[in-house]
């Protein structure tokens, strides 16, 4: 699964690089005046691609990299959701978190969900402490 996250954001990544104003037209948006900040947006969800590769390669130690993910992919669209309430962009912009974001929440919820065992038990290994199944603190 995080393979395919890994080919999905890197080939986002990659058309949003070389046609930064795809979003725009597709939407019905104006050009963009500084398409590059879309590009570099594309440049970042490529790179989380590779973080997703490490974590088909190594799942065991993959946890904070898909914690990570999940937080921005709950993040953009949080974000897109007040723009489109808004007003300041139009609902066909969800295309961006359909594509990118909200078909991952599951796949990664339940990787971490299922994975929390064995992070929970590094930690305390890692602290010298005991497990008591109490949050410390």
């Amino acid at each position: 699964m995080f393979f395919a996250a890994g080919i999905c954001n890197i080939t986002w990544g990659l058309y949003s690089v070389w046609d930064p104003q795809w979003l725009f037209r597709y939407s019905g948006l104006p050009l963009d005046n500084h398409p590059q900040i879309f590009a570099c947006l594309g440049m970042v969800v490529g790179l989380y691609g590779i973080i997703y590769f490490e974590v088909a390669r190594v799942p065991e130690r993959g946890w904070l990299l898909a914690a990570v993910g999940l937080t921005g992919k709950v993040l953009g669209p949080i974000g897109l959701f007040q723009l489109i309430w808004s007003g300041t962009w139009p609902l066909s912009t969800i295309v961006l978190s359909l594509t990118n974001d909200l078909i991952w929440w599951i796949p990664f919820t339940l990787y971490l969900y299922d994975a929390w065992p064995r992070i929970r038990q590094d930690v305390f290994q890692t602290t010298g402490q005991k497990d008591s199944g109490q949050i410390p603190g």
